[in-house]
């Protein structure tokens, strides 16, 4: 049966009609990534200062946690209040545990991270031995500390940040001793990914407790403090945490480090309050 014939204007209108409404079709959808890519790009320029401060609230709260000033549930006024009223912040040369004049030293306080000088070649230090910190060869030269003030002004203990790998991640977190130097007033991590139950036990209050009023250095003024495998039989150890033993490791790599000489030891040589008796 013989084929009726095609008429060639009506296959050039269609072609030229196809090849328009795809042009449209991509225009638009163009147009449309557009307008989304710049509103998505402006709202995350206008919440990242509301972000900021979400993730310093955060921080300063699991600080004021570890020292026994606060607990998970206190709203960010009441963090901004303890801390005004009871902590002040300053910068500290970890390797001669001195406090920075950060005008002279020519540092922005507002936008010194100490995380991004870890990883910046021209600023950061290598860890000294660099077995202390498995998995982290470089640290920052200055960080911050935390001194707890008492209602008179004195020292009434010190919040140190501390971190070290764990099993899959980089555990952040603080660590509060007495204003003696010597003895732990609590510890808490607010940044890991650790396995729920396991290396997650890092968060169990109840591990947590486990910590206050242990001592931190022997008599010769080695750290002593640690992790045990097992459970801890004196005033020196703290439990391990059940089927997470490179957890557990990472913190007693993490607390001896921080606590001696090449962390906050020469700092709480010169700061620790000497016992009047």
């Amino acid at each position: 049966m013989p084929q009726p014939e095609t008429d060639p204007r009506a296959e050039r209108d269609l072609k030229a009609y196809l090849r328009e409404t795809s042009s449209g079709a991509f225009l638009v959808a163009g147009v449309l990534c557009a307008i989304c890519s710049v509103l998505v790009a402006g709202a995350a320029v206008a919440l990242k200062p509301a972000q900021d401060s979400n993730k310093e609230v955060f921080k300063q709260k699991n600080a004021l946690v570890a020292a026994g000033l606060a607990s998970m549930k206190a709203s960010p006024a009441e963090v901004r209040g303890v801390f005004e009223k009871q902590v002040t912040k300053e910068l500290v040369d970890i390797e001669t545990g001195e406090v920075i004049d950060a005008e002279k030293a020519g540092i922005d306080l507002k936008s010194y991270d100490p995380s991004a000088a870890a990883k910046d070649p021209k600023l950061n230090k290598p860890v000294v031995p660099p077995t202390a910190l498995p998995g982290i060869a470089k640290r920052e030269p200055y960080t911050f500390v935390f001194t707890i003030k008492t209602e008179d002004g004195k020292p009434d203990g010190y919040i140190f940040p501390i971190y070290g790998k764990g099993l899959w991640s980089t555990l952040y977190g603080f660590l509060a001793v007495e204003a003696d130097g010597k003895t732990v007033r609590g510890i808490t991590y607010y940044q890991h990914a650790e396995t729920p139950g396991l290396g997650g036990e890092v968060d169990n209050p109840g591990w947590k407790t486990q910590w206050k009023g242990k001592q931190i250095y022997s008599e010769g003024g080695e750290v002593r403090l640690s992790v045990m495998k097992g459970k801890a039989s004196d005033e020196y150890g703290v439990d391990g945490l059940s089927g997470a033993t490179i957890t557990s490791r990472g913190v007693d790599n993490m607390i001896k480090y921080w606590l001696g000489p090449e962390g906050f030891g020469k700092y709480l040589d010169k700061h620790r309050v000497k016992s009047e008796s």
